[in-house]
Protein backbone atom coordinates (compact mmCIF):
# COMPACT_ATOMS: atom_id res chain seq x y z
CA UNK A 1 0.00 0.00 0.00
CA UNK A 2 3.17 2.36 0.79
CA UNK A 3 4.35 1.31 -2.16
CA UNK A 4 1.46 2.16 -4.28
CA UNK A 5 1.27 5.67 -2.66
CA UNK A 6 4.68 6.87 -3.09
CA UNK A 7 4.14 5.25 -7.18
CA UNK A 8 1.05 7.70 -7.08
CA UNK A 9 2.93 10.90 -5.87
CA UNK A 10 6.04 10.10 -8.10
CA UNK A 11 3.36 10.16 -11.29
CA UNK A 12 1.83 13.05 -9.87
CA UNK A 13 5.08 15.21 -9.52
CA UNK A 14 5.96 14.10 -12.79
CA UNK A 15 2.96 15.20 -14.07
CA UNK A 16 3.05 18.45 -12.23
CA UNK A 17 6.57 18.97 -13.70
CA UNK A 18 6.07 18.21 -17.44
CA UNK A 19 2.62 20.02 -17.11
CA UNK A 20 4.37 22.99 -15.57
CA UNK A 21 7.48 22.40 -18.35
CA UNK A 22 4.43 22.36 -21.31
CA UNK A 23 3.29 25.53 -20.23
CA UNK A 24 5.84 27.74 -19.59
CA UNK A 25 6.99 26.68 -23.24
CA UNK A 26 3.59 27.63 -24.38
CA UNK A 27 3.88 30.70 -22.70
CA UNK A 28 7.40 31.83 -24.35
CA UNK A 29 5.64 30.91 -28.13
CA UNK A 30 2.79 32.35 -27.21
CA UNK A 31 5.11 35.59 -26.48
CA UNK A 32 7.05 35.35 -29.46
CA UNK A 33 4.48 35.24 -31.67
CA UNK A 34 2.44 38.12 -29.85
CA UNK A 35 5.71 40.19 -30.24
CA UNK A 36 6.37 39.34 -33.79
CA UNK A 37 3.04 39.69 -34.70
CA UNK A 38 2.10 43.21 -33.40
CA UNK A 39 5.86 43.82 -35.14
CA UNK A 40 4.56 42.86 -38.30
CA UNK A 41 0.85 43.60 -38.44
CA UNK A 42 0.14 46.37 -35.45
CA UNK A 43 -1.72 43.37 -33.54
CA UNK A 44 -1.66 40.75 -31.12
CA UNK A 45 -3.91 38.26 -33.04
CA UNK A 46 -1.33 36.96 -36.23
CA UNK A 47 -4.67 35.96 -37.71
CA UNK A 48 -6.29 38.83 -37.48
CA UNK A 49 -3.10 40.41 -39.11
CA UNK A 50 -3.00 38.46 -42.06
CA UNK A 51 -6.22 39.11 -42.68
CA UNK A 52 -5.62 43.31 -42.85
CA UNK A 53 -3.30 42.52 -44.89
CA UNK A 54 -5.23 40.26 -47.13
CA UNK A 55 -7.53 43.39 -47.55
CA UNK A 56 -5.00 45.87 -48.02
CA UNK A 57 -3.41 43.88 -50.80
CA UNK A 58 -6.66 43.46 -52.12
CA UNK A 59 -7.24 47.46 -52.30
CA UNK A 60 -4.08 48.12 -53.37
CA UNK A 61 -3.50 49.06 -57.51
CA UNK A 62 -0.04 46.42 -58.86
CA UNK A 63 2.27 48.71 -60.07
CA UNK A 64 2.99 48.69 -63.62
CA UNK A 65 5.92 49.65 -65.69
CA UNK A 66 6.08 52.91 -66.56
CA UNK A 67 8.10 53.87 -69.42
CA UNK A 68 5.90 56.46 -70.86
CA UNK A 69 8.33 59.42 -70.97
CA UNK A 70 10.83 57.41 -72.62
CA UNK A 71 8.96 55.66 -75.07
CA UNK A 72 6.78 58.30 -76.20
CA UNK A 73 9.25 60.79 -77.42
CA UNK A 74 10.45 57.91 -79.57
CA UNK A 75 7.23 57.08 -80.79
CA UNK A 76 6.25 60.36 -82.11
CA UNK A 77 9.44 60.59 -83.74
CA UNK A 78 8.44 57.64 -85.73
CA UNK A 79 4.46 58.60 -86.28
CA UNK A 80 3.82 61.88 -85.60
CA UNK A 81 0.51 61.64 -85.70
CA UNK A 82 0.21 58.83 -82.93
CA UNK A 83 -2.17 60.28 -80.12
CA UNK A 84 -1.07 58.36 -76.96
CA UNK A 85 -4.74 59.63 -74.91
CA UNK A 86 -6.71 58.54 -78.01
CA UNK A 87 -4.50 55.03 -77.80
CA UNK A 88 -4.34 54.51 -73.72
CA UNK A 89 -8.40 54.80 -73.92
CA UNK A 90 -8.02 52.20 -77.19
CA UNK A 91 -6.09 49.63 -74.99
CA UNK A 92 -8.06 50.18 -71.67
CA UNK A 93 -11.42 49.09 -73.85
CA UNK A 94 -9.75 46.47 -75.46
CA UNK A 95 -8.77 44.90 -72.63
CA UNK A 96 -12.04 45.59 -70.53
CA UNK A 97 -14.11 44.02 -73.19
CA UNK A 98 -11.73 41.27 -73.84
CA UNK A 99 -12.44 40.23 -69.80
CA UNK A 100 -16.06 40.94 -70.29
CA UNK A 101 -15.89 38.42 -73.32
CA UNK A 102 -14.55 35.82 -71.23
CA UNK A 103 -17.03 36.54 -68.57
CA UNK A 104 -20.38 36.16 -71.07
CA UNK A 105 -18.50 33.20 -73.22
CA UNK A 106 -19.05 35.59 -76.21
CA UNK A 107 -16.12 36.27 -77.80
CA UNK A 108 -17.75 39.13 -80.53
CA UNK A 109 -17.87 41.65 -77.10
CA UNK A 110 -14.11 42.12 -77.92
CA UNK A 111 -14.35 45.51 -79.52
CA UNK A 112 -10.75 45.51 -81.89
CA UNK A 113 -8.44 43.34 -82.17
CA UNK A 114 -6.25 41.17 -84.95
CA UNK A 115 -6.98 37.74 -85.13
CA UNK A 116 -4.55 36.89 -83.63
CA UNK A 117 -5.56 37.98 -80.51
CA UNK A 118 -9.87 36.68 -81.15
CA UNK A 119 -8.41 33.28 -81.98
CA UNK A 120 -7.13 33.15 -78.47
CA UNK A 121 -9.84 34.12 -76.60
CA UNK A 122 -11.89 32.07 -78.55
CA UNK A 123 -9.68 29.40 -77.77
CA UNK A 124 -10.22 30.57 -73.73
CA UNK A 125 -13.56 30.10 -74.00
CA UNK A 126 -13.98 27.07 -75.89
CA UNK A 127 -11.56 25.53 -73.19
CA UNK A 128 -13.36 26.99 -70.16
CA UNK A 129 -16.78 25.57 -71.82
CA UNK A 130 -15.63 21.54 -72.46
CA UNK A 131 -14.21 21.32 -69.16
CA UNK A 132 -18.08 22.99 -67.91
CA UNK A 133 -16.38 25.66 -66.18
CA UNK A 134 -17.44 29.72 -66.18
CA UNK A 135 -14.54 32.42 -65.79
CA UNK A 136 -16.06 35.37 -64.33
CA UNK A 137 -14.64 38.79 -64.30
CA UNK A 138 -16.69 41.30 -62.65
CA UNK A 139 -16.65 45.02 -61.32
CA UNK A 140 -13.69 45.79 -63.49
CA UNK A 141 -12.22 48.68 -62.93
CA UNK A 142 -8.59 50.07 -64.62
CA UNK A 143 -6.95 52.05 -61.79
CA UNK A 144 -3.48 53.12 -64.90
CA UNK A 145 -1.92 52.31 -68.03
CA UNK A 146 1.53 53.37 -69.50
CA UNK A 147 3.47 52.51 -71.99
CA UNK A 148 6.11 49.75 -71.14
CA UNK A 149 7.56 48.42 -74.06
CA UNK A 150 8.52 49.89 -77.22
CA UNK A 151 9.76 47.93 -80.36
CA UNK A 152 11.07 48.32 -84.03
CA UNK A 153 11.58 44.96 -86.00
CA UNK A 154 11.67 45.43 -89.63
CA UNK A 155 8.61 47.51 -90.78
CA UNK A 156 6.75 46.08 -87.74
CA UNK A 157 6.77 48.15 -85.09
CA UNK A 158 4.43 47.13 -81.22
CA UNK A 159 3.89 49.55 -78.32
CA UNK A 160 3.47 47.56 -75.48
CA UNK A 161 0.12 49.10 -72.94
CA UNK A 162 0.55 47.93 -69.39
CA UNK A 163 -2.60 48.44 -66.78
CA UNK A 164 -3.32 48.00 -63.05
CA UNK A 165 -6.66 46.17 -63.20
CA UNK A 166 -8.90 45.81 -60.05
CA UNK A 167 -11.56 43.31 -60.30
CA UNK A 168 -14.15 40.29 -58.47
CA UNK A 169 -12.45 37.01 -60.13
CA UNK A 170 -13.54 33.48 -59.81
CA UNK A 171 -14.14 30.62 -61.74
CA UNK A 172 -17.34 28.25 -61.47
CA UNK A 173 -18.10 24.37 -62.54
CA UNK A 174 -21.11 23.01 -62.99
CA UNK A 175 -22.42 26.18 -60.53
CA UNK A 176 -20.00 25.52 -57.80
CA UNK A 177 -17.01 28.05 -57.03
CA UNK A 178 -13.70 26.24 -57.55
CA UNK A 179 -11.43 29.00 -57.59
CA UNK A 180 -11.52 32.61 -56.72
CA UNK A 181 -13.94 34.01 -54.28
CA UNK A 182 -17.29 36.12 -55.35
CA UNK A 183 -16.78 38.92 -52.18
CA UNK A 184 -13.14 39.50 -52.81
CA UNK A 185 -10.96 42.36 -54.86
CA UNK A 186 -8.22 41.01 -56.57
CA UNK A 187 -5.64 43.16 -58.15
CA UNK A 188 -3.85 42.16 -61.25
CA UNK A 189 -1.57 43.78 -64.09
CA UNK A 190 -1.88 43.15 -67.62
CA UNK A 191 -0.04 43.83 -70.89
CA UNK A 192 -1.93 44.72 -74.02
CA UNK A 193 -0.12 45.01 -77.23
CA UNK A 194 -0.54 46.98 -79.94
CA UNK A 195 0.69 46.44 -83.22
CA UNK A 196 1.88 48.77 -86.42
CA UNK A 197 1.97 47.23 -90.14
CA UNK A 198 2.21 47.84 -93.19
CA UNK A 199 -0.16 45.95 -95.03
CA UNK A 200 -2.25 43.79 -92.77
CA UNK A 201 -4.00 41.63 -95.36
CA UNK A 202 -0.24 40.92 -96.41
CA UNK A 203 1.01 40.32 -92.99
CA UNK A 204 -2.45 37.89 -91.84
CA UNK A 205 -2.01 35.88 -95.23
CA UNK A 206 1.58 35.30 -95.86
CA UNK A 207 2.80 35.65 -91.63
CA UNK A 208 5.34 37.52 -93.03
CA UNK A 209 6.17 40.37 -90.38
CA UNK A 210 9.64 40.99 -92.16
CA UNK A 211 8.21 43.94 -94.95
CA UNK A 212 10.50 46.56 -95.66
CA UNK A 213 10.02 50.02 -95.62
CA UNK A 214 11.16 51.75 -98.85
CA UNK A 215 10.23 54.28 -101.58
CA UNK A 216 7.94 52.66 -104.41
CA UNK A 217 9.60 55.48 -106.74
CA UNK A 218 13.06 55.54 -106.23
CA UNK A 219 13.55 52.59 -103.78
CA UNK A 220 15.73 54.26 -101.51
CA UNK A 221 15.10 53.64 -97.62
CA UNK A 222 13.13 55.65 -95.53
CA UNK A 223 13.76 57.53 -92.88
CA UNK A 224 11.18 56.87 -90.38
CA UNK A 225 7.80 54.53 -90.22
CA UNK A 226 6.18 57.56 -90.03
CA UNK A 227 7.70 59.20 -93.04
CA UNK A 228 4.88 60.60 -95.57
CA UNK A 229 7.27 61.45 -98.38
CA UNK A 230 10.70 60.06 -99.99
CA UNK A 231 13.46 62.67 -98.47
CA UNK A 232 15.21 61.91 -101.65
CA UNK A 233 12.61 62.23 -104.51
CA UNK A 234 9.98 63.51 -102.26
CA UNK A 235 7.24 60.46 -103.97
CA UNK A 236 4.02 60.97 -101.49
CA UNK A 237 4.08 57.19 -99.38
CA UNK A 238 0.97 57.38 -97.14
CA UNK A 239 -1.33 55.66 -99.83
CA UNK A 240 1.61 53.28 -100.66
CA UNK A 241 2.32 52.33 -97.72
CA UNK A 242 -1.03 51.49 -95.53
CA UNK A 243 -0.41 51.59 -91.83
CA UNK A 244 -2.74 49.72 -89.73
CA UNK A 245 -2.29 49.93 -85.50
CA UNK A 246 -4.56 47.01 -84.16
CA UNK A 247 -4.21 44.93 -80.63
CA UNK A 248 -2.47 41.87 -80.82
CA UNK A 249 -2.35 40.48 -77.48
CA UNK A 250 -3.51 40.52 -73.68
CA UNK A 251 -1.89 38.88 -71.18
CA UNK A 252 -1.81 39.16 -67.40
CA UNK A 253 1.87 39.39 -66.24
Amino acid sequence: MVGLIVVLGLVLVLVLTVGTGIYLVYRKVHKTVTSYSRLMFGTENPVEGIRQLEMENAGTPKSVASATSLYLPRIMRDFPEFHYDEVKARAENVLTSYLRAVNDNNASLLTEGMEELRDGLRMRIRMLQSGGCAERFQRVHVHRTEISQYRREKGRCSVVLQSAVEYIHYVEQNGKVVSGRKDWKEQARYNVELVYIQDRDTVENLGDLGLGLNCPNCGAPLPGLGAKTCIYCDTPVVEFNIRVWNFSAVKEV
